[in-house]
């Protein structure tokens, strides 16, 4: 009886054992046709990452400190009065670095660009300015990242143009070269510094168009 009762056992031991290796041999298969069927699902569907921009709204309120001296809480009623650019940088930013020398252009053709120090080493942010020269009338610290999120930042660098009255009218995504200097960001500011000038606010047509 023992021994009919043993190998009745190793039977159903082999039997489980085989339906293990069954199961554990149908994971993979199971992941694979779960995979196919999501890429499936989302062909045809749009694939831009959509970002939440201040765009058409007034720079978000902010007190943060002045990098240059951060016992001085900067706010936005020390922004300028008339249209600048608002770039989004850090020492850390492979990028930025390779932006910089261009930015260091448009400081000495009188552009007015403000910066704002995202999530950076103090010491390695002042470091960074006195290295390459500082192209901004004023740099603000971010050291937490929640004024450049409130802005809509995806990634260092990008920069916001803003008009005479506070209002951010195009977002640049990744480095200001000459390129996009001259066919976006110049016609841009022409329409804003034209309208600063007459002391009213930008057509909506104009910077629609001229803002793109």
């Amino acid at each position: 009886m023992s021994t009919s009762n043993n190998t009745s056992n190793q039977n159903a031991n082999k039997t489980i054992n085989k339906k293990q290796l069954k199961i554990w041999f149908l994971i993979p298969l199971i992941v694979f046709a779960g995979f196919v069927v999501m890429l499936y699902m989302r062909l045809g569907q749009p694939t831009e990452i959509v970002t939440n921009t201040a765009l058409e709204r007034p720079v978000p309120a902010f007190e943060l400190p002045l990098l240059s001296d951060t016992s001085r809480i900067m706010t936005n009623d020390n922004l300028p009065d008339q249209p600048f650019l608002m770039n989004i940088w850090g020492s850390w930013c492979p990028t930025c670095i390779i932006e910089h020398p261009f930015l260091m252009q448009l400081e000495e053709r009188g552009v007015n660009l403000v910066g704002v120090n995202y999530k950076d080493d103090i010491g390695d942010a002042l470091g960074y300015l006195n290295r390459g020269g500082d192209p901004f009338s004023m740099s603000i610290q971010d050291l937490s990242g929640q004024f450049a999120l409130d802005l809509g930042l995806t990634g260092a660098p990008e920069t916001f143009v803003v008009d005479g009255e506070g209002v951010i009218r195009q977002h640049i995504i990744g480095e200001i070269n000459e390129s996009n200097w001259q066919s976006r960001i110049t016609p841009c500011l022409m329409v804003l510094n034209e309208a600063n000038k007459r002391n009213v606010s930008p057509d909506p047509n104009q910077v629609k168009e001229a803002c793109k």
